[in-house]
């Protein structure tokens, strides 16, 4: 398995925009499929997002359109570009690997905070 640390959270205006990355330590290219998944206060982890190795994307509906999922493999690095945010998006964000043979693994999310 992997280890993953996310980076890029913070406190943004509604409207405004972040980029989440996702850093691999080991190799990601050992990685079938990576996603961002999102949990707020009170609420179940949701999955944002996802990519595999051939770079096919699927988001949720909620996100559609505003949010992008990458991935640099030259970088060991996942990214979430997410704009025109909303208040309902304020969550922490997790990443996470999944191989199909040795498992899930996750980062220990980033807070992502929408606010005026």
């Amino acid at each position: 398995q992997v280890q993953l640390v996310e980076s890029g959270g913070g406190l943004v205006q509604p409207g405004g925009s972040l980029r989440l990355s996702c850093a691999v330590s080991g190799s990601i290219f050992s990685i079938n499929v990576m996603g961002w998944y999102r949990q707020a206060p009170g609420k179940q982890r949701e999955l944002v997002a996802i990519i595999n190795n051939r770079d096919s994307t699927n988001y949720a509906d909620s996100v559609k359109g505003r949010f992008t999922i990458s991935r640099d493999n030259a970088k060991n690095t996942m990214y979430l570009q997410m704009n025109s945010l909303k208040p309902e998006d304020t969550a922490v964000y997790y990443c996470n690997a999944l191989n199909f043979l040795s498992g899930a693994s996750w980062g220990q999310g980033t807070q992502v905070t929408v606010s005026s």
